[in-house]
């Protein structure tokens, strides 16, 4: 009777080890844990913390792979993709200041005074 009883146990553990859809649960645990420490990671390397905060305001700029420049601004709880082209618009207005480009590259902007015309 004792023989028969291991037969049965063993036959039992060997079935379970046979199933080939036993791993696919932690394959899909392992993926998603891998998948929030990338995200995290991203966040961390980026100094972006603020992004995920809902009081936050920044600003973002990017290259799409078309080469069109975007700006990303995040309001609160708003946010808001704008895109820069190169065209010509033409219009009615009233002029704000000039901006200047220094020889390293950088625009500086310089508002008018009051009643100052150029």
């Amino acid at each position: 009777m004792k023989s028969r009883l291991r037969f049965t146990r063993s036959r039992l553990d060997i079935s379970r080890h046979d199933d080939p859809l036993a791993g696919v649960a932690n394959l899909f645990d392992a993926s998603l844990a891998f998948i929030v420490a990338m995200a995290l990671a991203l966040f961390s390397v980026l100094g972006s913390t603020d992004m995920l905060s809902a009081d936050a305001s920044w600003t973002l700029t990017r290259t799409t792979a078309d080469g069109e420049l975007e700006v990303v601004s995040k309001e609160q709880q708003q946010i808001k993709v704008e895109r820069v082209s190169d065209r010509k618009l033409s219009g009615q207005g009233e002029r704000l200041g000039t901006a200047y480009r220094l020889q390293g590259g950088q625009v500086v902007y310089v508002p008018e005074q009051e009643g100052e015309k150029p």
